[in-house]
């Protein structure tokens, strides 16, 4: 066995140099640095580069009447210390969400919004809104509003829900 290892030992060094050993560990070393750094999967992030998630939007965050709220079934996390797609400090967003179809006053296209329950601080109590557009019956839970999405957070205490966009609608 030992003889094996320093014969294939010694063919690799008669065949390289320590230069191009250290560079090809080098390649190696960046190119799976690079390959780490992209995303596994194309994510389509143009809803939100300019319009809807700026200053600029139009409508009041913390109204139940807010273009992206469409859906939303709970208390506002813009009226609880958070924004309009944001928990506030302290909770945890939850790993699941209900996804809903909401119109853009601004541009009229249709935005795909993910409502996220914020977990683990007491209920906030404040900003109640209960818009129940398109709304599934529970056995279909990814358009159902009624139950409190934190399973799989660290904490099931339900505080308030957030709006995030995740696409346009095509």
């Amino acid at each position: 066995m030992d003889q094996v290892f320093e014969s294939l030992a010694r063919r690799v060094a008669q065949r390289t140099s320590r230069r191009g050993f250290i560079a090809m560990i080098a390649r190696t070393v960046l190119g799976g640095l690079t390959v780490g750094l992209q995303p596994l999967l194309p994510i389509d992030r143009s809803a939100n580069a300019a319009g809807p998630g700026t200053s600029a939007e139009p409508g009041d965050p913390t109204s139940c009447d807010y273009w992206r709220y469409c859906a939303i079934d709970g208390y506002l996390c813009t009226c609880c210390g958070g924004g309009p797609h944001q928990c506030p400090p302290g909770s945890t967003p939850s790993p699941t969400s209900w996804v809903g179809t909401c119109k853009h006053p601004s541009d009229g296209r249709d935005y795909i919004v993910a409502y996220r329950d914020c977990c683990g601080l007491a209920a906030c109590g404040r900003c109640l809104c209960a818009n129940t557009k398109g709304e599934s019956p529970i056995y279909r839970p990814q358009l159902n509003s009624d139950f409190i999405w934190c399973l799989g957070a660290p904490s099931m205490v339900y505080h308030c829900s957030e709006a995030s966009i995740v696409g346009v609608k095509s």
